[in-house]
Order: C-alpha cells, then structure tokens, then sequence
C-alpha cells in the first residue's frame, strides 16, 4: 500500500520535511496573490526519480488542497462577481483538462519563451500603473455579455495553460482580472482562488486516472499548502489591495529571474 502510494519512489523523512515546508510556503503565496507553483514544483522536480508529468500532476494534489483553504477564508469576508467568477471557472475547467493531456504531449521548454515575455509586460505594465488594482471599476457592466465573454476567455486560455505548466496561474489570473475586468487586487486574488481550483480539479480529472499523481508526497505537499493557504488568506484580507498589489510585483520579478535563467540555461547547454 505504501510503495502504491509512494508511486516507486524512495521517500526519505527529509524529502518530506522538505516538501512540507516548501508546501507551506507556496500555500502562503499562492493564497496572496498566486505564483506559489514557483516554489512547489521546482521541489518536486527535485525528488529522485520524479518524471516532469508526475511532478505536475502531483502539485495539483497539494494545490487544489491550499486552494480550498484558502478560497474559503476569502469568501467568508467577500462576495465574488458571480458573473465573471461562474463563467471563468467552468472554462478555466475545460482548459485545464486539455492544458493536461497537452502536457503528456508537448514539452513544457517551448512555452517558457512565451511565458517569459508575458510577464515582462505583465511586470512593467503593473510598475507603470501604480493606481491599477487599487479600487474596483469595471470595465463593462456585471450584467454585459462582454463581462461574461471574456471572464470566459480568460478562464479558458489561463486553465489550458496551468494544466500544461502552472507556475504563475494565480499571478495571471489577478491581472487579468484586474486589468481587463476592472475588479481590484484582492477582489481579483479572492476570484482568482475559486478559479485556479476549478483549473487543479481539471488537471486531476486527467492526471489521476492517467496513474501520474504520486499520492503520498501530493499529500503531503496537500498539509503545507493547506496551512499556509489559510494564513496567506488570512493576511491578504488584513492588510488589503495595496499589500497585495506589492507581493505581486515581487512574485511576478521572481517569476521572470526564474524563467529568464531557464531559457539562458537551456540556450548555453
């Protein structure tokens, strides 16, 4: 039973003090403003014997479980926009479960250029705009079909992207929410939780019967995120828009060091 869950693998105490921390963390970060997947699944990639597929199969285990957490804590204080949340986390749904077949499919090294220069844009286009995020003023109406139509637009493209990949999920979701739709950052972070749990379950739907998610290590990746999840939730509600809006910036420029080193790493070798 241990060895099934296990998936093969050597599981030492250390590999799991390890991923708990690591789970703990990127619960804290993700529950902020998202991007936790930085730091969750370069720890996975770095077990023994753990393929790439595996590895993101399983992250979706621990994330979904700090998603749930954390997407609690934030409704209990905020009403979502039901008319963009609803919309973009069933598409988000249908683009993870085709991001994860894509994922067994094509490497995920010919996305990294394009993911890269996203957020370059994403980085400077938030630093230019100080006031952005600040308040929510929609750009369309709740009621408007071009609410509805691209908070499904965005749902669907980010979804096929975190079930091929991940990192960044949440970071994407808050801007685009922020910058397209009008909500502001913790509107948009608490939005962002509902939806990046509709894109993890997407990913299970696939994964799971698939045999790739190494369920002993997912769970316990799954008890970090969980804890963390809830503090980082907890802490984006105290401190606000502005805070949040801060933790972005700063994991949106730790997103680009990481990805710019692997396209130079993979450029020199």
């Amino acid at each position: 039973m241990f060895e099934a869950l296990a998936g093969g693998i050597d599981v030492t105490w250390t590999m799991v003090l390890w991923l708990l921390a690591a789970g703990a963390l990127a619960g804290w970060i993700d529950a902020v403003v998202g991007g936790g997947g930085l730091i969750q699944l370069p720890a996975l990639l770095l077990v023994p014997g753990m393929s790439p597929v595996q590895a993101v199969a399983t992250n979706k285990i621990g994330s979904i479980a700090g998603t749930t957490a954390s997407a609690i804590t934030y409704l209990r204080k905020i009403t979502p926009d039901r008319s963009a949340t609803i919309p973009a986390a069933a598409s988000a749904f249908l683009g993870a479960v085709l991001g994860a077949k894509l994922a067994t499919l094509v490497p995920s090294e010919a996305f990294t250029p394009i993911i890269l220069v996203a957020l370059i844009g994403v980085g400077i286009f938030t630093v230019l705009n100080p006031s952005l995020g600040a308040d929510a003023t929609l750009r369309f109406g709740e009621s408007s079909k071009r609410h509805h139509a691209l908070s499904w637009l965005i749902g669907l493209v980010i979804g096929i992207y975190d079930g091929v990949l991940g990192p960044g999920t949440g970071s994407f979701l808050v801007i685009a929410f922020v910058s397209i739709i009008g909500f502001s950052f913790l509107q948009a972070s608490a939005t962002a939780k509902v939806i990046n749990w509709a894109t993890n379950f997407g990913a299970l739907v696939y994964f799971i019967p698939d045999g790739q998610v190494v369920w002993l290590l997912g769970m316990v990746m799954a008890v970090g995120n969980v804890t963390g999840g809830i503090f980082g939730a907890r802490t984006a509600l105290a401190r606000g828009s502005g805070f949040v809006r801060v933790i972005f910036v700063i994991v949106v420029s730790a997103l680009i060091l990481k990805l710019g080193f692997d396209v130079v790493s993979g450029l020199i070798h």
